[in-house]
């Protein structure tokens, strides 16, 4: 958890914080839509796959945020 911390802390100094944020985000959003159109539209009897796409997606929507507002207040 402290590698991450240090990364993210790296990430907020060199003013691209901003980018940095939203290229994760639109990741995990296609992360999101990847699943979830796995699960929608296709016959898989295997629903882990889809389900791991989006759990991962989620995470990716909301980490960047989590872990620079970690480092702001370290």
């Amino acid at each position: 958890m402290e590698e991450a911390l240090e990364a993210a802390e790296v990430v907020a100094d060199s003013e691209l914080e901003g980018v940095f944020t939203w290229l994760l985000r639109l990741l995990g959003m296609l992360f999101l839509l990847g699943g979830l159109g796995m699960w929608l539209l296709t016959d898989a009897g295997l629903l882990v796959l889809p389900a791991l796409l989006m759990l991962v997606g989620v995470a990716l929507i909301a980490a960047p945020s989590v872990l620079l507002l970690l480092a702001e207040l370290t």
